[in-house]
């Protein structure tokens, strides 16, 4: 029996579509002892993106960025926030979109990409499935600043770290957003070894 099996969408209502799409549904599921119970929930859907990690082996380098980020700010953290270069797909494939996203965000044209993984974010509420990928990079491959676009509202901030000070920054608190740990880890397990 398959999910689609077991669910019976009853009524789904548009809450918001200020910036991405709120809405609320009401269905029944079936449950594992066959029973029908009607159950709601809210999703949040913003879209699937991509994220990358450029890596220097050479060097034993990783760029990563640093930005604000309103919603970690009302939940407490006051701090910029360090973050694995990332963009949502808005109709574009994880390859083109990410290429362009390391362009805008970090100033930099890489070659090769690979991607490693894809992952549910936060599947509770929100939608979004999210397109790893790691690349080399090198310092022949700067074409700009980086910063992000202003039109965007963007103010991006880049950061070149060794590996094993971006690990330490995931255990002393520094980095916190879960797309830049599960990135560094792979890199930890699978590039830096």
């Amino acid at each position: 029996m398959t999910v689609s099996d077991r669910i019976r969408v009853q009524n789904v209502r548009l809450l918001s579509d200020n910036y991405y799409v709120l809405t609320t549904t009401t269905f029944e599921w079936r449950r594992a002892n066959g029973e029908w119970q009607t159950q709601q929930r809210e999703a949040y859907d913003r879209g699937n993106a991509a994220t990358l990690l450029p890596y220097n082996l050479a060097q034993r380098t990783v760029v990563l960025i640093r930005q604000f980020r309103y919603p970690t700010y009302v939940n407490g953290y006051d701090d910029l926030l360090i973050e694995a270069i990332a963009g949502v797909l808005d109709n574009e494939s994880p390859e083109n979109r990410i290429r362009a996203e390391v362009e805008e965000e970090a100033g930099y044209r890489l070659g090769e990409i690979r991607k490693v993984f894809e992952a549910f974010m936060s599947p509770g509420s929100v939608t979004e499935k999210l397109h790893f990928f790691v690349a080399e990079y090198d310092s022949s491959m700067r074409i700009g600043n980086g910063g992000g676009l202003v039109a965007e509202g963007e103010d991006i901030e880049v950061l070149e770290l060794p590996i094993d000070q971006a690990l330490a920054m995931i255990t002393d608190g520094r980095i916190r957003d879960a797309k830049t740990i599960m990135l560094l880890q792979y890199a930890a397990l699978n590039i830096f070894r």
